[in-house]
């Protein structure tokens, strides 16, 4: 062995004789649950408005091209989505007994989840859904509603109702919060200068809104949620005999 140190520390760090280099790490394969977090990803940094077929591809580090091996369109991309959310619903026994609170306690938990990623939920509207994840909440929903006593037709219309309030609700909280962190938000007013305003109007004009200013911009958004939801689950009646 060499005496000088230098020489043995360049032994040590060479390559021994007829070991090949290691070849770079290969990448990893694009998949359709690599597809839904790369989107998920976008959305949750980004915003829904910012999700492409060719922005989740950039964030996989490929081209488009190899993305539609595995999807067919953007509204693939929404499906996958709006199942992987789902994924965390829990649904109940359904209990005749309590299906209106039951019906409550699963939208709640699906708007929250839309929530968690600005503008997610404008991915279940006009879309039909297939991932069997959305299937499963629901097949769910509607085994509520069934257990309440509601004729199946009023059910399935009953569940689109409330499914589409419940979108459009966290659609426009998402776009509420949004302008509210854009820079010209001078327009998105407080409770106290909505009240100033309304308050504010020519009386021979708006007699009722000056009046019932106060109670007109009453309540939390989620205040008003459960208000919306109660409207239409209170409408449905239990099917006669």
């Amino acid at each position: 062995m060499s005496a000088d140190p230098r020489q043995r520390r360049a032994a040590r760090h060479a390559q021994p004789a007829g070991e090949v280099a290691a070849s770079a790490p290969r990448k990893k394969p694009i998949t359709v649950e690599r597809i839904t977090d790369a989107a998920l990803e976008v959305v949750a940094t980004e915003g829904y408005d910012a999700l492409t077929i060719r922005r989740v591809a950039a964030v996989l580090g490929t081209g488009p091209s190899s993305l539609y091996a595995h999807i067919v369109n953007k509204d693939d991309i929404d499906d996958l989505l709006i199942g992987r959310l789902y994924v965390e619903v829990v649904l109940p026994e359904p209990d005749p007994a309590a299906w209106r609170e039951q019906l409550l306690g699963v939208y709640t938990q699906i708007r929250d989840l839309y929530l968690k990623y600005p503008g997610v939920s404008r991915a279940a509207l006009a879309t039909v859904p297939t991932n069997l994840e959305t299937l499963r909440v629901g097949e769910g929903i509607l085994a509520i509603l069934l257990a309440g006593g509601i004729e199946p037709r009023t059910a399935g219309w009953a569940r689109d109702a409330l499914s589409l309030y419940v979108s459009a609700y966290a659609l426009e909280q998402s776009l509420v919060q949004q302008r509210r962190r854009h820079q010209d938000h001078e327009w998105v007013l407080s409770h106290e200068e909505l009240l100033d305003r309304f308050t504010a109007l020519p009386a021979e004009q708006f007699p009722q809104t000056r009046r019932h200013a106060a109670e007109l911009i009453s309540g939390t958004g989620h205040d008003r949620f459960e208000f919306a939801l109660g409207l239409l689950m209170n409408n449905l009646r239990p099917a006669s005999g």
